[in-house]
């Protein structure tokens, strides 16, 4: 099941393990989410809800992404059919994972943050994907394709419009660094796996720090 697949590679990458599975927390029919929500016209949704100490998640994801997931499956073979589809996934199982690792450390998350990582984890897994179909390319254009022509929807962001601007700023900046390590004579998989590994677990006020330092 792909989700379950997109779990694995996001946990594998941050070595992460957060003992609980992505369908278990998935929707896909809008009819049973918060009527708040329902009325969105967005594919993808993480629904958080909290009750003093106790929070309840929702993931959902359009039954119709998923069904050309399934027809044209990323993980075989990542390209322009299906690129657009496969970050609408990944980013839902991002903030899902992101969520859940932080409430199991009791750290608090910012929606900064949460779309800075998801941002991130698109490129990474992306890359990781690239070079496992095509080793013998290195996926230059995948910086530019998903921060330079990507656009947000001015519909569905609303007023967070600029939040999401600021969180892939921010999170371009950082994937620079990455494809540089990548490169550089001292880089490499090892050495950006590292990276990768520590910048998941600072807080937002460091990974933010840590960007600006580094760019």
């Amino acid at each position: 099941m792909i989700l379950t697949r997109v779990q694995e590679l996001i946990g594998g990458i941050y070595d992460l393990g957060v003992g609980y599975d992505v369908y278990d927390f998935l929707v896909t029919d809008r009819a049973h989410l918060p009527e708040a929500v329902r009325a969105r016209r967005s594919e993808e949704d993480l629904i958080v809800a909290e009750d003093g100490d106790e929070m309840a998640v929702s993931l959902y994801l359009a039954p119709e992404l998923l069904e050309r997931l399934a027809r044209a499956d990323p993980m075989v073979r990542l390209d322009e059919r299906n690129v657009a589809d496969w970050w609408v996934a990944l980013e839902g199982v991002s903030h899902f994972l992101y969520l859940a690792w932080n409430a199991a450390h009791d750290r608090p998350v910012s929606l900064l943050e949460l779309e800075m990582q998801a941002e991130v984890d698109k490129y990474v897994t992306s890359f990781w994907l690239l070079r496992e179909q095509c080793p013998q390319h290195f996926p230059a254009e995948l910086r530019r394709l998903l921060f330079a022509r990507s656009r947000i929807d001015p519909e569905l962001a609303g007023e967070r419009a600029a939040l999401y601007r600021h969180a892939s700023g921010y999170a371009e900046r950082f994937c620079r660094r990455l494809e540089h390590l990548l490169h550089g004579p001292h880089g490499g998989q090892a050495v950006v796996l590292a990276e990768l590994r520590r910048f998941y677990r600072y807080s937002n006020a460091r990974k933010r720090s840590h960007i600006e330092r580094l760019t």
